[in-house]
Order: structure tokens, then C-alpha cells, then sequence
């Protein structure tokens, strides 16, 4: 006989169904156990039969593990989802695009006092999102985190661990992130992303109406002018590879992550924090430096830029009229060079993909250097983000690691609000528990530029 539902689940996964919410079912049924604090689960979506089909493709070849509820769910539904944010302790939101379907479960979450992490990489519902839920949520103890995926928490980890790297009295000015995507087989980009991409592009009049609506964030103190803007694509870096600038969401959120931190020079204080983790989080935060951030797309293949660049294009070109919207989205392996398809990658090509991200930044070995006339940066320190396929593995990893934060060390997290991982995360074990989980962290290079 089926042990009884538990009256509020550890974690509820909604948008289960989709693309990378099986893989993210996947994920969290490693970890679910009497013995880990994933001790109950429940998977969420609008058809039961889907996300029942979901569940078994995710515990295959095993059957599903008794006690994983299905839950029926609509982002179209309030009472709905009112109904599944008041069982979780902390709810996994999968489906996007966000802009769409997301906010809808993330007020639900901070009305109920959930805890809500979603893998969006969308600025403008991330913004949006801080701007009406921040206030309910931080009354209510409802901590919502928007991308927990391969949107940001590699680029904000990685920052935040090469930001650490340089040692007083050395800072960092600026620090590029290059970002470049293999395998062995073809690279197929997750279709969610495409569409996220396509609808931000449609939609950057509401995003930059949002921004002069708010009150301008404050901006941390980098040594030296700021860096030149640079050409949109480049063939001369210090990792020898083409690269071309990428509009990322990484950007937006490391940037309000150090916006948070000029706010909160010591971090975000935990609700029930730890005197030993007061230390800690104070510790952490006074050892990193902020730097003018920014992402590149990279690859030793010229012909991968060219398709990123023709996509940029049409994707800037389309998404403004209803009709090129409607090409674009109908159509996305013509219009994106064969590097998105509604199919989606086959089990092979995920894992045969991966990624490599590296942080290269440049600075003063002595920051009382920056105040001189005319002198330069004269350090650069490399570092090294590395991690399986991006959208189907890496994404998911990173959820539920962050959820597993959540659930055992909640205490040393802010009570609520809206925040972004690296401001939530970025003292906390999740870099380690990555590390354990296929993900890697080095220092490449520390040299003098003179």
C-alpha cells in the first residue's frame, strides 16, 4: 500500500513535463531519501497523463519511487496554483518562457510563503518580478530566486570565485566572461531559450519603461575609467579564439548581484543564521571585488560565430512584428542556423555536449595605481568554469543543488524577498556541492602584464 501524501512536499516541481523539467526530475530523484533533505517530492504540470509520463521516463529504467505525487497544475489557473504553493517548501518552476508563465506561480509561492527558484533567463520578468513580489515576499518569508540554472549561477559563481582571486592590494577592472559550448556530436540549444530570446527582443521597450520606473540601484566603486565598449566580434584574446559580444542575462544578473552588495556590504543577513555563518558570510563578502562584467560568445570555429551573429540578426530584425514573431518561433532551426529545433537534442547529443566558461580579467596588482594619470591595468588573472551539456544537465544540477541549500541551511538565508543566487548563494556550499556534482572551478593564469 502507497504511503499517504504529505500535507506539504519538500519540493514541488512544476512545469514537470517540459523539455528540462523531466531532466530536472531526473535530477532531483538522486537526491530524494529519508536520509537527504529532499525527503518528499511532488511533480506539478496541466496534464496529468504528461507529467506522469514525465515521472517514468525520469526514474526509467527503475519504476517511480512510491510517494512522488502528481500534481495538477496551470499557470493559467490561480486557485490552482494558490493550491500547489501552499504544500511546498520550495517550489522548482520550470516552465517557460517565464515572461509567460512564470510570474503567475511566483506570486502564488510569495503569497503562501513558499520559497520559489526558477531557471529563467529573462531579464525583464527577473526585474519585474523584484519589482511587484519583493515587498509580499519579504513579509510573507517567501524567498524567490530567478535563474538558478545554467542562467546565472555559473556566471555568477564564476565571477564571484575569480573576483576572490585577486588579493589586496590587487583589483580587478574588468572581467570578460567567454562562454563557448562543445560536443562531440551537433550543439541543439534548448528550444526555451530560443523563445525566451526571440520575446525579450519583442518586448526591451517594456524592459527599459520598467528600469525608468524604479529608483536607479546603486553602483559599486570600480577602480580606473571605465573599459571601451570594443568591437562586436573579436579575433585576438588572450584564450585565442574567435569570440562576439552576447546580449546575456548573465550580465544583467551579476550586475544587480553587486548592486545588492553596495547596498549590503556584509551580504544579506540569514533569518536564523549561525553566529559561525554571521562570520562567514561577512568574511566572504569583504574578499570580493567588483569589475565592469560582460559576455562573449567563443569558439575556435569562426563558422559557430557566423551562426550566432545570424541568428542575432534575424532574431533583431523579426521579433518586433507580429508576423516576423510568428516566422520566428514557427521556424527556429531555419532561423537560428540549425542550433535550435522544437525536437530537441536526442539523449546521445546531451551527453555529448558541454561547456567552458572562462573569466578573464584585468586590473591594477595595486589599486592606489588607478588614481595615477595615464596608467593602465597591469594584472590579469584567468579562471576556468567547466560543466556537462548546458541546458538538460547542467541547468538541472544547479536547481536542485540550490534547492537542497534551501532546505538544509534555510536559516542562514534572508527570511524572503526576490534576490539574485549569487547575493543568496554565493557564501553558502553551493559551489562545492557543484564541484560534486560534475561542475569544475580553476585558476588558469595570475600574471603582470608590465
Amino acid at each position: 500500500m502507497a504511503p499517504p501524501e504529505p500535507e506539504v512536499f519538500d519540493v514541488v516541481i512544476f512545469g514537470a513535463s517540459g523539455f528540462t523539467g523531466k531532466y530536472v526530475i531526473r535530477e532531483a530523484l538522486k537526491f530524494l531519501s529519508p536520509s537527504s533533505p529532499l525527503r518528499s517530492l511532488a511533480v506539478a504540470g496541466r496534464s496529468r497523463d504528461r507529467v506522469a509520463a514525465a515521472l517514468r521516463w525520469a526514474a526509467a529504467p527503475a519504476p517511480p519511487p512510491e510517494g512522488v505525487a502528481i500534481l495538477v497544475a496551470d499557470a493559467a489557473d490561480p486557485a490552482s496554483l494558490a493550491a500547489l504553493a501552499s504544500r511546498a517548501r520550495v517550489v522548482l518552476s520550470c516552465a517557460g518562457p517565464f515572461r509567460l508563465h512564470g510570474h503567475a506561480i511566483a506570486a502564488a509561492c510569495a503569497a503562501a510563503g513558499a520559497d520559489c527558484l526558477d531557471i529563467s533567463g529573462e531579464p525583464e520578468f527577473m526585474e519585474r518580478v523584484e519589482a511587484e513580489l519583493h515587498e509580499p515576499a519579504a513579509k510573507s518569508g517567501s524567498l524567490i530566486v530567478s535563474a538558478c540554472g545554467f542562467d546565472s549561477v555559473p556566471a555568477e559563481l564564476g565571477f564571484l570565485f575569480h573576483s576572490r582571486q585577486w588579493e589586496p592590494p590587487s583589483a580587478p577592472v574588468t572581467v570578460e566572461a567567454y562562454v563557448s559550448l562543445q560536443s562531440t556530436k551537433r550543439i541543439v540549444g534548448n528550444i526555451g531559450t530560443y523563445e525566451s530570446a526571440v520575446l525579450g527582443v519583442a518586448n526591451a521597450g517594456q524592459l527599459q519603461a520598467l528600469r525608468r520606473s524604479r529608483p536607479r540601484r546603486p553602483r559599486p566603486n570600480i577602480p580606473g575609467p571605465p573599459p571601451p565598449k570594443g568591437s562586436l566580434i573579436e579575433g585576438h584574446n588572450p584564450l585565442g579564439m574567435w569570440a562576439m559580444k552576447l546580449p546575456s542575462a548573465d550580465t544583467v544578473v551579476v550586475k544587480r548581484t553587486l548592486s545588492t552588495v553596495t547596498e549590503h556590504p556584509e551580504g544579506l543577513p540569514g533569518a536564523e543564521e549561525t553566529p559561525e555563518y554571521t562570520e562567514h558570510r561577512k568574511s566572504f563578502w569583504s574578499s570580493v571585488k567588483p569589475a565592469h562584467f560582460g559576455v562573449k560568445i567563443a569558439s575556435r570555429s569562426l563558422m559557430i560565430i557566423v551562426r550566432f551573429l545570424i541568428t542575432g540578426l534575424f532574431i533583431g530584425l523579426l521579433a518586433n512584428f507580429s508576423f516576423g514573431r510568428s516566422l520566428l518561433l514557427n521556424y527556429p532551426e531555419f532561423f537560428s542556423a540549425g542550433m535550435f529545433s522544437r525536437a530537441g537534442p536526442t539523449e546521445e547529443e546531451v551527453k555529448s555536449a558541454s561547456f567552458k566558461m572562462w573569466f578573464v580579467g584585468h586590473g591594477y596588482s595595486d589599486t592606489a595605481q588607478a588614481s595615477e594619470r595615464g596608467s593602465k591595468p597591469d594584472k590579469e588573472v584567468i579562471t576556468k568554469v567547466s560543466g556537462p551539456e548546458v541546458g538538460y544537465i547542467t541547468t538541472p544540477i544547479v536547481l536542485v543543488q540550490c534547492a537542497l541549500v534551501l532546505l538544509s541551511q534555510r536559516g542562514n538565508l534572508p527570511k524572503g524577498g526576490v534576490y539574485t543566487p549569487g547575493a543568496v548563494f554565493g557564501p553558502t556550499d553551493l559551489q562545492q556541492r557543484l564541484q560534486e556534482n560534475g561542475m569544475s572551478f580553476d585558476v588558469q593564469v595570475t600574471r603582470s602584464m608590465r
